[in-house]
Parts: C-alpha cells; structure tokens; sequence
C-alpha cells in the first residue's frame, strides 16, 4: 500500500503522506518517498540522506507509537523542510525522551529491531534545525529543516 500524496495547489514543492499507526509493512514508505523527490528535485546528496534519516526515524516513530499521523514535505532553494503531526500518547518527559538509547518501545516492537532509542536524538543530530512538542494523550509535533548549501538552484 503507497501512502497518500497530496500535493499542495499553491505550490508545486509541497507534499503531503499519511502514516497509519500500528503498520509496520508499509514502514519506510514516506521517507523513501522523500528521498525519492529529493533526488528529483537535484538536491545534494547530502541533504537527501540528511531529509531521508529524520523522516524515516520520525515515521517508526508515528508507526509504532501513534495511531496515525500526517509528514508535511515543503522544499525551497533554501531548505528542506518536514513537519511531522501525530495522534498518539504524547511523550511526558520531551528532555528524557531525547536522550541517546531512552525508549518506551514494548517487547514486540524490539523483536521487529525497532525501539533502539535512537529516534528522536537522530532526528536532532542530522538536522539543522529541530522543534519538538507534545502533550500528553494528545500527540507530538516536530519540525525539521535542513538546509541547502548550494541553495542557488531553483527548484
């Protein structure tokens, strides 16, 4: 099953992935996807494997946590942009749950070698700039950006 796509009307470097919770056969569908546009698009191969770590880590996440969530994929000269939306627990301890080998993951997500713990302190290594919240039984939101060096290029 391919994630739905949808492209924004104003803007042609938009795009938007659904994820469903709980669906780990189609896990790694949206970041491959993204990498997938990056390339397309001639962004360096930098930032394309920078854009596809933080994607891929924050759709486990959405897979094994949430019971759903949205990637919102926006891609300028400068940046490469994605915004992640989740319905799921929330996370209580934002500063705990950041730190490198911390997880919640239950024995069956483990034996799927996934719940390392290294999710969110990826994220936060491989992107420039990186906002998280959440509240609790409500969700978490995280933006990522990451920026392109050779952001002469029109898109």
């Amino acid at each position: 099953m391919n994630p739905a796509v949808n492209k924004s009307e104003d803007t042609l470097n938009k795009y938007s992935f659904n994820i469903e919770g709980g669906n780990f056969n189609d896990a790694g569908t949206v970041s491959t996807r993204i990498k997938s546009i990056l390339k397309q698009k001639g962004l360096p191969n930098d930032v394309v494997r920078k854009s596809a770590i933080v994607c891929y880590e924050a759709e486990i996440n959405i897979v094994s946590y949430a019971r759903k969530g949205t990637v919102n994929l926006t891609i300028t000269a400068e940046t490469v942009e994605i915004e992640v939306i989740d319905e799921g627990p929330g996370i209580p301890d934002i500063e705990q749950a950041m730190e490198q080998g911390y997880s919640t993951a239950n024995q069956q997500i483990r034996e799927m070698g996934f719940g390392a713990g290294m999710g969110l302190h990826n994220i936060n290594s491989y992107s420039d700039k990186f906002d998280i919240t959440s509240e609790v039984n409500k969700g978490t939101f995280l933006k990522m950006i990451i920026n392109n060096p050779q952001s002469t290029k029109d898109l």
